[in-house]
């Protein structure tokens, strides 16, 4: 009925003159459309999370509205176990379901380039562990032709493999591709679920408290603090800590890989480093932690309920979390083998790993806290506007 209505709007647009083009909804998004018109009514779940509080504010639900509400959504279950309206219930309101299901087309559509958007829906485990055992395997071969790939006298240095700036000229270019794909995405994004009447600025308290949201992953607590679902009805903070390790554990291995980068270009220190090297301690207490994240919600998310999420995307979050834990695991076995003749295999495993991470980064699950931050911050800065439903709104 949606889209048959979006039809009739869109043809006596046309038909008087004018330019506007209603964007007619998928079945997708007219189920979420459909489900938050019954949230709305109901309203018990208000106090969950994000996403209910940002219902609260609309009367109609267009495309904008259920992008922004889908990527709002951290996909936790709370609410689907205490709505009296879920599954068995006639009108089978699934939030996290619905929500999950469109939040994976943005990611199509809001892929850059375009034509790559498809390569969300193929970026599965099979897909990942390929590429990353395809680029380790041409390494292999590539060293093994030089007779450096058991042994050699390589005293630990790996840049007698590979030097220095050949690294950087295979690394930095996939580094650069994947940074500036997931950043035209996201610009996209923003300008479509900001509306451009809202005169809603940015401002730095709700800057603060984006990034509050983003860092605690406050969502993740189920809205009373006892944490959210996975295979049952019974509260779990697992999914909460085991991202914060993963999260984390990122962003140490990253800072490691940056603060290495200043060391050789700005002071000459030429790695490998040693402990108790900044670098390196950054870098095993990254490791360490991506370890523990990753392996921890695998487990979560190969026992997680089917109703809590998109059973399609399954693959593509099981490829992301393998890529992220072999990065940690080959990362830590290199700098442990780094004196024995293995090092030649350990460095290729490494590196073939961290540059399948990379390609795949911009086409697959890394992409939801790129959209998801990019959420929060809209929210944000909309609460901090005048309802324009309430009593007593503009």
């Amino acid at each position: 009925m949606q889209q048959l209505e979006a039809l009739t709007r869109e043809a006596a647009s046309l038909a008087t003159g004018g330019r506007t083009v209603i964007p007619i909804l998928t079945a997708n998004e007219t189920e979420v459309a459909r489900q938050m018109q019954i949230c709305n009514a109901c309203r018990y779940c208000e106090g969950f999370c994000a996403v209910f509080p940002a219902m609260t504010r609309r009367l109609e639900f267009g495309m904008a509205d259920i992008h922004f509400l889908a990527n709002l959504c951290h996909n936790c279950g709370a609410c689907l176990h205490a709505c009296q309206y879920a599954p068995p219930h006639e009108f089978a309101v699934n939030v996290p379901k619905a929500m999950a299901e469109v939040r994976g087309q943005t990611y199509v559509d809001y892929a850059w380039p375009p034509a790559l958007g498809k390569l969300y829906q193929r970026n599965g485990l099979t897909l990942s562990l390929a590429v990353a055992a395809g680029l380790a395997l041409f390494l292999i071969m590539a060293v093994a032709m030089n007779g450096t790939l058991w042994g050699g006298n390589l005293q630990g240095n790996f840049y007698k493999l590979f030097p220095h700036n050949l690294l950087v000229s295979l690394f930095a270019p996939v580094f650069l591709f994947a940074a500036v794909a997931l950043a035209m995405g996201v610009r996209r994004f923003w300008r479509d679920v900001t509306p451009a009447t809202s005169g809603a600025p940015l401002s730095a308290p709700a800057a603060a408290e984006a990034t509050d949201a983003v860092l605690r992953l406050k969502y993740l607590d189920g809205g009373h603090g006892q944490g959210c679902n996975n295979e049952d009805d019974a509260y779990t903070l697992s999914r909460r800590r085991y991202h914060h390790f993963t999260f984390y554990g990122f962003m140490l291995c990253f800072a490691a890989t940056a603060l290495a980068t200043v060391y050789h270009y700005v002071f000459g220190w030429i790695a490998p480093y040693d402990l108790p090297s900044l670098p390196k301690l950054l870098g095993v207490a990254g490791g360490l932690s991506l370890m523990v994240g990753t392996a921890g919600l695998w487990r979560l998310n190969r026992r997680r309920h089917p109703l809590h999420g998109d059973v399609a995307q399954k693959p593509m979050d099981l490829g992301f979390i393998a890529l992220l834990f072999l990065t940690s695991a080959t990362g830590l076995a290199l700098w442990l083998g780094r004196g024995t003749p293995a090092l030649a295999v350990l460095l290729c495993l490494h590196l073939g790993a961290v540059m399948a991470l990379f390609a795949t980064l911009p086409y697959g699950k890394f992409g939801h806290g790129v959209f998801r931050t990019a959420s929060l911050l809209r929210h944000a800065i909309e609460k901090r506007q005048p309802n324009p439903i309430g009593l007593g709104a503009d």
